[in-house]
């Protein structure tokens, strides 16, 4: 059960588990160069930790259709028989943490039992590679992306983080998860909470 979200909870305390479902925004500040305008989808929050998808960095010069051949989920003359929503998964730079595995977020179309994790919103998270052929098959998630890797954190870490200007938050929209705009994500979640980057403080969040 997610812990209720406090309007008047203090400086010194966050609420464990309400960012579930939520996106982290890293300030433009961040020193940490991985997270460096990242944007990330957090798929769990708990006292046990946090983990999350960063969705707005490609990983460079890797399409989905030449991953499948790489991880034999067909052949390589299997390639240019797959179907277009095959070819239109983007490949992203998840986090530092695990990179050589991969992390599908897609819509709740699509589910396999005790390895598809729901998160939110029709949201979920599938980490085998059943549904990597499912989708070359034509027969997955009408909306995915795949990441290598994912953000971690220990427990309270993110929390401290985000005491500390670490990072922003705002609501999960699909636009933000899945939209063909990889680069403008970062811009895009700002502005969504209202916020123009060129008036950003560096002492955001202090009184």
């Amino acid at each position: 059960m997610k812990a209720p979200r406090k309007s008047t909870a203090s400086a010194t305390h966050v609420a464990r588990g309400y960012l579930d479902g939520q996106m982290l925004i890293a300030m433009p500040t961040m020193n940490d160069e991985r997270f460096s305008r990242a944007v990330i989808y957090v798929c769990a929050h708990s006292t046990e930790g946090a983990m999350g998808i960063v969705v707005n960095q490609p990983a460079a010069n890797i399409k989905f259709p030449d991953l499948l051949v790489q991880l034999d989920v067909i052949p390589a003359a299997e390639r240019i028989q797959l179907p277009t929503a095959a070819d239109e998964v983007k490949v992203l730079k998840g986090g530092p943490v695990e990179t050589g595995r991969g992390f599908v977020l897609h819509s709740a179309d699509f589910f396999i039992e005790n390895s598809t994790l729901p998160i939110d919103d029709g949201i979920c998270l599938t980490a085998t590679l059943d549904i990597l052929k499912a989708i070359a098959q034509g027969s997955g998630p009408e909306t995915a992306i795949l990441a290598l890797g994912y953000a971690g954190w220990a427990p309270g870490q993110l929390e401290q983080e985000i005491q500390q200007n670490g990072w922003l938050h705002c609501a999960a929209d699909p636009e933000l998860i899945f939209g063909r705009d990889t680069g403008g994500k970062y811009d895009k979640a700002l502005r969504k909470i209202g916020i123009d980057l060129s008036h950003l403080s560096n002492e955001a969040g202090h009184a």
